[in-house]
Parts: structure tokens; C-alpha cells; sequence
């Protein structure tokens, strides 16, 4: 019986190789690849051409030895899997940190915490040297890995203002101006003359729904009474089977409710849902008001929904753009944590304002059908 062919392994091209082909040192070849100064560009084209040819790619592992960079991102979410991979939100926030990932060369590991024993497991890998830095997000007021990843030691960006202050202050994080997108979809309601205006808070163990919340009571403290009407707020958790269960809790409570501000658009849809169970006509009876204008999500609800705007996928962008920043700074010997390449406003988009550590993207109102 004949023994089986193996394939020989294909060998792959090294540094002396490329330096050979190019006419130049190893020396200037290890510059140009990992992307450092000094090369004449005549010379730096010739060992880019030589890299192509020869098909060159550079060993991650050397690599790192030399520029004490791994390339690589890890983005923990705190959220159980099946929460991440049906909700909108993140995958636009996911987008939006690939995008920026991607135009710096850098990979994206995507870290999921189903529950507190996964805890560990992240800061362990984090500390493991295996990544560059971290961009954390949809954290709970209780959750324990801000504490972890500062031990772990790496650079870090939070998506949503940090309700706790580590050992340094306040941690460097991206937002929405949750509280004034929250008053201004209020304001809209009031001015359409409603004086019943609910609303559905997501989870209120994190500061945006926190955030919305104050911005709902802002207003409504504005009105004749006061607004202090507790049967008013009824507390959800950002999705439609929560929107849901707050809508028939609200109306069981106050049927005589003229309009909702709810505090995402998922959580609005399940109140839509409801609102037509029980015969109500939306904006006629009940004016709606979500949160997010995550597309086409909030055009093809039934009616269209009218929403508070945040640019959910350039907070991705900026997290990683100011990550990126921090990490380089870092490496450069800075003592800085990366905030100095927060001084623009946003780190570069000239919407965003910048109170200390955080960044604050604007909110706008998009009116549709639903109110």
C-alpha cells in the first residue's frame, strides 16, 4: 500500500529575503515594514516593492518584540451573547469601531461577558499583553470590571459616562448628550399640546437610561404641577418584550396617558405593539417618542417613529480614534493617559464637546409619523 502524499510546506519569505531582492540591509527593511523613520523614500519604495513580489508578511510575534505593539483591540461588551447579536445598537457601535480599527491596520477581539465568572476571564486576558488596549462598553453600575481592567493595566475608552471614578478619577469615555436629547423629545410632546407624557426608562443600573430619565423629569418639572407624577414612569430594560410589559403596566395604571417618551427605539416598538392591542391610534390617542434613530428600524415601525438621533456608530469611531491616540502616547513615553489627544473637540469632530475626560456627541430630534 503506498503511503499518503504529504504536501511539503510552502516556506515562507523572510526579512533577508526581501532585503536581498530590495539591495538593502535587514536593517532597513525591519524600518520600513514596522513603520519607522529615517529611509529615504527611493529606498522605502524599493523594499515595499520587493514585500509585494515576494508575497512578504511580517512575524506578529517579532514584530511585537521590536515595536512593543500588537495591533490589536480587544472591545468588551458587558452584555450576554444572545443580547449583543439582536440588538442594533451594538452592531452599529461595532461597525463603527471596525471601521476606525481597520484604517490604523489594527484587529478587532471581541470579548462577551455572559456573567460574573467571564469577569476574570476578560481582565486575565487583558493583562496578558495579548492586546493594545480596551473599549468597554454598556457596563451596569455594578459590575466590577472597570476595577478589573484597571488592574489589568492597559489603556482603556468606555462607551457611556462611567457611573464610578477609578483610582486615577473619572476614566476616559465617549457619550450621547442623553439627558438633553431626552429633554428636547419631552419638549416636543408638550408642545403638542399632551399633558399625560410617560415614559419607559431602560435599565436604570446604567447612566443612559439614568441620563434619560433625568432629562424626562427635567421637563415635566417645568409644567404647572410640578411633573412629580410617579405613575408616570414605569422602568424597562431597552428591549421590545420590556417595552412591551412597561406599556401594559402603564396604561393598567393610567389609561388616560397621552404620550410616551421611550428610551430606545426597541423599547418604543414594543410599546407601538401594545398601543394596537389595546385599539389606541398613534399619534391620535398616544404620541410615541423613542430613542436611537436606528435605521430602518424606526422608518418601518408601524407608523414611522419619531425619534431622538444619536450618531451611535461615529461613538464607535471616536472611542477607537481616541484609544489609538492613548496607546501611541503610551508607547511614546508619555505620562499622559491618552486624554491629550482629547484638547479638539471630540477628538476631531467638531459636533462633539468635551467636559474633562468625556466626550459628548449631540442629540437631534427626528420627527416622523409616530408624534
Amino acid at each position: 500500500m503506498r503511503s499518503p502524499v504529504v504536501p511539503e510546506a510552502v516556506s515562507r519569505p523572510t526579512l533577508e529575503a526581501v532585503a536581498t531582492r530590495a539591495g538593502v540591509s535587514r536593517a532597513t527593511v525591519s524600518r520600513v515594514v514596522n513603520g519607522g523613520y529615517g529611509v529615504r523614500e527611493s529606498l522605502a519604495e524599493r523594499v515595499r516593492r520587493a514585500v509585494a513580489e515576494l508575497g512578504y508578511v511580517p512575524n506578529q510575534a517579532a514584530r511585537s518584540l521590536v515595536t512593543k505593539r500588537h495591533d490589536a483591540v480587544a472591545v468588551v461588551i458587558a452584555e450576554p451573547e444572545a443580547r449583543v447579536f439582536t440588538d442594533p445598537f451594538f452592531a452599529l457601535q461595532l461597525r463603527g469601531i471596525s471601521k476606525e480599527l481597520t484604517a490604523h491596520d489594527n484587529q478587532l477581539v471581541l470579548l462577551l461577558t455572559e456573567g460574573r465568572d467571564d469577569h476574570t476571564r476578560v481582565a486575565r486576558y487583558l493583562a496578558g499583553g495579548h492586546v493594545d488596549g480596551a473599549l468597554v462598553f454598556s457596563l451596569h453600575l455594578d459590575d466590577p470590571l472597570p476595577g478589573l481592567i484597571h488592574d489589568a493595566g492597559v489603556p482603556t475608552v468606555f462607551g457611556g459616562r462611567p457611573g464610578w471614578r477609578d483610582r486615577t478619577g473619572t476614566p476616559l469615555y465617549v457619550d450621547t448628550d442623553n439627558r438633553g436629547g431626552a429633554r428636547t423629545a419631552v419638549r416636543h410632546l408638550a408642545g403638542l399640546g399632551r399633558t399625560r407624557i410617560a415614559h419607559i426608562t431602560g435599565a436604570l443600573d446604567q447612566t443612559s437610561a439614568v441620563d434619560r430619565l433625568d432629562g424626562y423629569r427635567d421637563v415635566m418639572a417645568e409644567t404647572a404641577d410640578g411633573g412629580g407624577d410617579p405613575s408616570l414612569v414605569v422602568e424597562s430594560d431597552f428591549t421590545p418584550a420590556g417595552g412591551e410589559r412597561a406599556m401594559r403596566e402603564l396604561l393598567d395604571r393610567r389609561p388616560d396617558v397621552d404620550a410616551v417618551f421611550a428610551a430606545n427605539d426597541l423599547t418604543a416598538l414594543g410599546a407601538l405593539r401594545v398601543l394596537r392591542e389595546r385599539g389606541l391610534r398613534v399619534p391620535e390617542d398616544v404620541a410615541v417618542v423613542g430613542f436611537d434613530d436606528m435605521l430602518p428600524l424606526a422608518e418601518q415601525s408601524d407608523p414611522p417613529l419619531t425619534t431622538v438621533r444619536q450618531d451611535i456608530e461615529q461613538m464607535g469611531r471616536l472611542m477607537a480614534r481616541l484609544l489609538l491616540r492613548g496607546a501611541s502616547a503610551l508607547r511614546d513615553g508619555s505620562t499622559g493617559s491618552g486624554r491629550e489627544g482629547t484638547s479638539g473637540p471630540g477628538g476631531g469632530d467638531p459636533a462633539a464637546r468635551t467636559p474633562g475626560p468625556g466626550v459628548i456627541l449631540p442629540t437631534t430630534l427626528i420627527r416622523r409619523e409616530s408624534a
